[in-house]
């Protein structure tokens, strides 16, 4: 700001005297008198330089500014603010009040020191003496009639704007932009007099990475000038692109003004640094049109690769005046366009204007800056060219700031200020309007921000070429702000967007599904190498940054996998052939079993079955079934009931099987025991349905313990790629414990029976369940270490295995060598047989043992035979 101040006060000082001396004057600009008086401020040629260049920069007085290379973009815009001011004469709310806007306009060269000068002049007042020349506008500095400009429009650039709107804030008077969208100048605190109609940069910005990152281009150039705008936008644009995972190949900045003498060798560079980076397909430019024609003019002479050019507002719509160029060896371009609105009636103001009328300075309605127009170009495509050059977007938003200044001076001068003396409404009167002001604009209602911005959002065009030569700017899509989207406007315009997925603007290859990204040390995040994901680790997305872990529990995935697999769970199926052959086996078990269970039903009153055990050997039977029935549990999906139902069920129903041999065993030792007292005690110990009884409960006891302490559930162990599903059986003192105690039964069992092995041929029941029993015995001690050793799915067919053993010795032992006997040894399923048996048995003891147990045999003899008759019909 002191700058600035210093600048005020050595033009104040010296603004006379210092062009009186060197004949300066302002560049042709426009003047129009009124009540209300609005500044315009148009860059109208594209630099200035000092009248002497060799004077530079030992210059010890001020010097002459010539301004250089008419613009004839910004030769429409002004044109667009005199029609809009005389349309805003004609409307209702100024008619009405009987006030009139005037306008006084400026050519700022695209030059900061000449924007400066113009400024003081619009703060300092003007008075009007009828003319246009350049004499006349020049001495209305001294002019005794005062009027101070209210607001001013422009300017067009943001170096030429930040400093303007410095100078205007000593006086409160309120400037609209029309394109300068600077993000520095939403700061109330710094500009608070400064309004625009346009977006800041920040939204342009947003936009274009949206885009950038919508065809996925993570490696492109970047293109801007120097100064305030330069550094804002540019830096903004660099931390966004950061932030979404973009990086920058390289970096260039050119001098603002065009007219610099370093100019031609910054472009020169830029063109070498685009040359060299080939991989940087898409180069974003915040350059000015006239710094782009040269850098596409330079290409052209050495056409490199086809390259896809963002461009930023400041160029976007440029395409038209760079027909002289082939764009087939250029690329493509994609612009970004202020919105727009209906135009139409400034193209028809064009299409009227009196050129002829124009020429002649004379004239009160002339436009001086229009001379060296009509001098520069064929008297008979003055308009077309005119037409030919206008910028839509910027346009309407110079018909926005002048329907919102009339507006709000409507809103003024209705209130009862005196709107026709010269400086009795101040700028900041105006200023405090405009900012709460609702204005309406082709019966749409627009108001200033916070920021005293108005964000209508971006047009997206492509550049149409035919023959490499540039026809049109098509729209394509637009930008959307309040949600950060880009929405093509027709489905066929999305199509044509659709083309550019296929341009590859990258440092690296993509990295595919399976593989992730591995930045190089002291490079670019954007460089990397691509690497295989480990096992159990995978990628579903192109240029992912690391591998995503699968779920160890229930998924694996090989080195380079692009999705997790489930692992496969791995258990005893029922499509095993082991398990089928076991299930087999079960079923011809359990079908046999039945089959003698009713045969001994049939035959219950004979002397075989009540040998055999009578009422016990159906019991027994029973118990096989349930055994036999426990084994389909070990097969199959395990689950919490199921594994608690199969060892309960088994361990129940063998402790009811050998329970019942236990009290045959004890019976057969009591029929054969001949001696009395033995014989005696054994009697009072024979209770049969007490010793089922009390074994059954102990078991009973041990499986509730089991169950309610620690019972057996499905257990899933993860592999690397399977799930061994089984069954934990939860407490393995209680599972041994149960069979501790059956086998405990099994020992007795045999130890009863083994006393009393030498039975007679016929009555062989002793040794079948010694047979049995050694076998049950040998088997379950063969099970406990190939158990504990077992690991996988076939643990459960271990016991399988061990528990048709057990079933099929005491079946075979116990009931079928009977069974042959019922079906095909009848003589010898009678009483009569089996007394005979006994009695030749006890004859062959007792001759062994002496005579002298004549009577001893005799009583014993007597007592077997009647212990048995209890067991055969009478």
């Amino acid at each position: 700001m002191l700058w600035y101040l210093c600048v005020l006060f050595l033009m104040g000082v010296t603004g006379t005297v210092g062009m009186q001396q060197t004949s300066a004057s302002f560049p042709p600009g426009a003047s129009a008198p009124g009540d209300i008086i609005i500044g315009g401020l148009f860059p109208l040629h594209r630099g200035a330089r000092l009248e002497d260049t060799a004077f530079w920069p030992n210059q010890s007085s001020p010097q002459q500014l010539i301004c250089v290379g008419l613009n004839v973009d910004d030769v429409t815009q002004a044109l667009a603010m005199i029609q809009a001011v005389e349309e805003a004469n004609r409307s209702q709310p100024l008619s009405r009040l009987g006030i009139r806007l005037g306008y006084h306009i400026h050519d700022s060269c695209s030059d900061v020191s000449t924007a400066l000068r113009a400024t003081i002049d619009f703060t300092q007042g003007f008075g009007f003496l009828g003319g246009g020349d350049d004499s006349q506008v020049s001495s209305n500095i001294s002019s005794e009639l005062v009027q101070p400009v209210m607001a001013v429009v422009g300017a067009g650039y943001t170096e030429l704007s930040v400093p303007v709107a410095q100078l205007l804030t000593l006086e409160m008077t309120p400037q609209i932009s029309y394109s300068s969208t600077a993000e520095i100048l939403s700061d109330k605190e710094s500009f608070p007099t400064f309004l625009r109609t346009v977006p800041n940069d920040d939204y342009q910005v947003e936009a274009m990475v949206k885009l950038l990152r919508n065809n996925n281009w993570t490696w492109v150039g970047l293109i801007g000038t120097r100064g305030q705008y330069g550094r804002s936008v540019l830096g903004k644009f660099i931390y966004t692109a950061m932030r979404s995972g973009i990086c920058l190949a390289f970096s260039k900045v050119l001098p603002h003004s065009v007219t610099h003498p370093r100019v031609n060798r910054s472009i020169s560079y830029v063109v070498h640094k685009i040359r060299k980076n080939t991989r940087a397909k898409v180069i974003v430019s915040f350059a000015k049109p006239e710094h782009m024609r040269r850098i596409f003019e330079e290409l052209v002479r050495d056409p490199a690769e086809d390259r896809v050019w963002i461009a930023s507002d400041a160029w976007s719509d440029a395409g038209k005046h760079m027909d002289h160029l082939n764009f087939t060896s250029l690329g493509k371009v994609i612009g970004f366009f202020f919105k727009s609105g209906n135009i139409s009636s400034f193209r028809q103001y064009l299409k009227q204007l009196n050129t002829s009328r124009e020429m002649n300075s004379s004239n009160d309605n002339s436009i001086p800056f229009m001379r060296e127009y009509y001098q520069s170009v064929d008297p008979v495509s003055v308009t077309s060219v005119l037409l030919n050059h206008i910028h839509p977007g910027k346009v309407f938003s110079i018909q926005m700031a002048i329907a919102a200044i009339s507006q709000a001076v409507a809103e003024l001068c209705s209130k009862g200020h005196d709107c026709k003396t010269p400086g009795a409404v101040k700028p900041w009167q105006l200023l405090h309007v405009l900012q709460n002001i609702t204005f309406e604009k082709e019966g749409r209602k627009y108001r200033f921000d916070e920021n005293g911005n108005i964000n209508l959002g971006y047009d997206i065009s492509i550049w149409s070429t035919t023959g490499g030569t540039i026809r049109s700017l098509n729209v394509v899509a637009e930008y959307h702000p309040h949600n950060n989207t880009i929405r093509p406007t027709s489905p066929e315009t999305e199509l044509q967007l659709s083309v550019f997925k296929s341009v590859v603007s990258k440092c690296s290859n993509t990295c595919q599904p399976g593989e992730v990204k591995k930045t190089m040390r002291f490079r670019h995040t954007c460089c990397y190498k691509c690497i295989a994901c480990p096992e159990n680790h995978y990628s579903n997305e192109t240029d992912m940054d690391e591998c995503l872990t699968c779920n160890a529990t229930k998924e694996w995935a090989p080195a380079r996998s692009t999705s997790c697999q489930l692992k496969s769970h791995v258990l005893l199926d029922w499509n095993d052939g082991f398990a089928i052959v076991l299930l087999t086996l079960a079923a011809l078990g359990l079908a046999m079993t039945i089959a003698v269970a009713a045969l001994f039903l049939w035959q219950r009153n004979t002397p075989v079955v009540r040998a055999t055990g009578g009422p016990l050997s159906q019991v027994i039977l029973f118990s096989l079934i349930g055994s036999f029935i426990s084994v389909v549990f070990f097969v199959g999906q395990p689950s919490d009931i199921k594994c608690k139902v199969r060892q309960v069920l088994f361990g129940l129903s063998f402790t009811l099987c050998v329970s019942c041999i236990l009290v045959k065993s004890l019976k057969i030792l009591l029929a054969f025991q001949f001696n009395p007292s033995v014989q005696q005690a054994l009697r009072r110990l024979y209770k049969p349905y007490i010793i089922i009884g009390v074994c059954m409960g102990l078991q009973v006891v041990v499986c509730i313990l089991w169950l309610v302490l620690r019972s057996p559930k499905a257990r899933y162990s993860p592999g690397p790629t399977t799930i061994l599903v089984q069954c934990d059986e939860g407490s393995y003192a209680a599972f041994g414990t149960m069979l501790a105690f059956i086998a405990f039964l099994a020992l007795v069992c045999f130890g009863f029976a083994f006393k009393v092995r030498k039975l007679p041929e016929s009555y062989n029941e002793a040794r079948c369940i010694t047979f049995g029993m050694l076998i049950y015995l040998m088997s379950w001690a063969i099970f406990i270490p190939v158990y504990v050793t077992t690991s996988g799915k076939y643990l459960p067919a271990v016991e399988m295995v061990v528990i048709l053993l057990s079933n099929g010795s005491i079946f075979i032992c116990q009931f079928l060598c009977k069974c042959y006997i019922i079906l095909f040894k009848k003589e010898h399923n009678t009483k009569k047989a089996f007394q005979k048996n006994i009695y030749e048995y006890s004859q062959q003891l007792c001759s062994v043992e002496g005579n002298s147990r004549g009577d001893f045999e005799e009583s014993a003899q007597q007592g077997t035979l009647n212990f048995l008759a209890e067991e055969f019909p009478k």
